[in-house]
């Protein structure tokens, strides 16, 4: 009798299998819907999708990055629930901008009632909303999405899409902060910033930036 040999079994998937990147055509434009599909396929991705259409592919945060981002966002939680009515979100929300495009930022807040005002649906997905702060923290150097130039047009985004606040803090050895007003104001720079204030659009809210320096 002649035996059938048996065939190789298949070599384990390696973890790094799921961080090869996307190849995607220069001209290639989605819609939000098809964006939310593309990522609900590659959750490892970071992607995020320009008002053209166009998807970005983002590259993960250092770990000094992330480590202050951690902080920047358990502060915000603190202060929504001594405050209460705001929601709070890190770097892995995505939010869909009046302007059609999908952006994430590092941390943001919104107020509640604009938050369950939101069908079942449209919270599962990407919010059809611009948060009403916007908080990014630059990584080193300048170049690629998480570079500095890219991350104001980021906040130029939020803020022609509705954003009311929003802090871009810079690499901290420069220890500055760009802040980003309603309605097309022009950003001010705040140098060697010790606090930000959230103003009266968001009462008692004060981030000691030493601290998130410190990572």
């Amino acid at each position: 009798m002649t035996s059938t040999p048996t065939p190789p079994a298949p070599a384990p998937a390696s973890p790094f299998d799921a961080l090869a990147p996307l190849r995607l055509p220069p001209d290639l434009r989605l819609t939000p819907e098809q964006c939310e599909r593309v990522c609900a396929e590659n959750r490892e991705a970071v992607l995020e999708l320009a008002a053209d259409g166009r998807l970005i592919t983002m590259t993960p945060s250092g770990s000094e990055t992330s480590g202050r981002n951690s902080r920047l966002v358990m502060r915000l939680l603190l202060w929504a629930d001594q405050q209460g009515g705001w929601k709070v979100f890190d770097s892995s929300a995505g939010f869909r901008l009046p302007d059609g495009s999908v952006l994430s930022p590092d941390a943001s807040l919104l107020r509640l009632e604009r938050w369950q005002a939101l069908s079942a649906e449209a919270r599962s997905g990407f919010a059809p909303l611009c948060p009403d702060l916007v908080v990014e923290l630059a990584s080193p150097g300048d170049q690629g999405p998480r570079g500095v130039s890219a991350l104001r047009r980021k906040m130029a985004a939020y803020q022609a899409n509705g954003a009311r606040l929003g802090w871009l803090l810079l690499l901290p050895h420069e220890r500055a902060v760009e802040v980003w007003g309603p309605g097309g104001e022009e950003p001010r720079r705040l140098d060697q910033a010790v606090t930000l204030d959230g103003g009266a659009e968001f009462p008692g809210l004060s981030l000691n930036l030493e601290e998130i320096w410190a990572g």
